[in-house]
Order: structure tokens, then C-alpha cells, then sequence
């Protein structure tokens, strides 16, 4: 039996903080990932990082999503730390996160310790050029076509604000 699709990152581990520099008061650049075992048949990936937390996690009242990928090619096995357009895998599209801009934007939640989701996704098609789709746009496109899923699981909670002196480590 065929080892399941799974996703990991080797920053953090499935459940752990996420470090700052990944955040919104660090250097807000995406983490590397790596993931391993894409089903039979795939012909591309795409990758949600969401936060259904929003805006606090005792009251969520949105799914926030954080970035966008679709069309990555399926013999890619990793994102670099700082995944930018001109490193991207060659095909690889993005979409718009909820931040109104294209790319990553890292956790900085406004109260209370969030849950990401790094979810991937196995697509049995490649699809069309969405422009610059949103979260729901690009589940409607992949709606049908899924393969495959995993998930990584980074936690965070702002430690303290720009511009004031650092509290804890995180």
C-alpha cells in the first residue's frame, strides 16, 4: 500500500510554534516545506496556508488566508524558505491572499494563540490561469479534482508589537 501524501517543514514540527521569522513581526517570509508521496495520477499541487482563528481564536468568525500556490508542478518535492515568484517552481501560480496581496503573508494575530494550516493538495488536472484567485476561487476550481491532501499544523501568538521592546520568545 502506497505511503500516504505528507507535508512537513523542517522549521517546525506538525503542532509546534511557528518561528518569527516566518510572521509578521519577524521577516514575514514563508517557511521552507518539503512533502513526499504525491498519488498516482497527479498532475499538479496547489497549497492553502489559512488560519480559522480569525480574529480570535475564543470567537473565530473567518477562515484568514494567509497564501495562495496552484499549478506547482507535481515532481516538486519542496518550497524554499522565502518562496518568491522568480524561485518558484516553473508553472507555479499564486493567488490572493487575504492580506490583498499576492504571495505570503505571515501570522501576526491580534489576540490569542492561532492555529496555520498548511494544507496541500494532489490535483488530478493542471488548471487554467485563475488570474488572481482567492481561497474560495481556487477551492471551487479544485473542487472534484482532489487526489490527495496533508496538512502541517504551525501555532502562533504574537509576542509583542513593532516598534516595543521583545517580550518572551515564542
Amino acid at each position: 500500500m502506497p505511503k500516504p501524501l505528507s507535508l512537513t517543514s523542517p522549521r517546525f514540527k506538525n503542532g509546534e510554534l511557528i518561528p518569527i521569522a516566518y510572521t509578521g513581526e519577524g521577516e514575514d517570509i514563508s517557511p521552507p516545506l518539503h512533502w513526499e508521496n504525491p498519488p498516482a495520477g497527479t498532475k499538479s499541487l496547489a497549497l492553502i496556508v489559512e488560519d480559522p482563528d480569525a480574529p480570535d481564536p475564543k470567537k473565530p468568525q473567518r477562515v484568514y488566508c494567509h497564501q495562495i500556490l496552484y499549478n506547482i508542478p507535481p515532481g516538486t518535492q519542496t518550497l524554499p524558505e522565502a518562496a518568491e515568484p522568480n524561485v518558484l517552481p516553473p508553472g507555479t501560480r499564486q493567488g490572493l491572499n487575504d492580506f490583498g496581496n499576492m504571495g505570503y503573508g505571515g501570522p501576526m494575530p491580534p489576540i490569542g494563540r492561532h492555529r496555520y494550516f498548511f494544507r496541500l493538495y494532489a490535483l488530478d488536472l493542471v488548471l487554467p490561469d485563475l488570474g488572481r484567485p482567492t481561497r474560495a476561487d481556487l477551492l471551487r476550481a479544485m473542487d472534484g479534482h482532489i487526489l490527495g491532501q496533508a496538512e502541517l499544523l504551525g501555532l502562533y501568538e504574537k509576542t509583542h508589537h513593532r516598534g516595543a521592546p521583545p517580550g518572551p520568545s515564542a
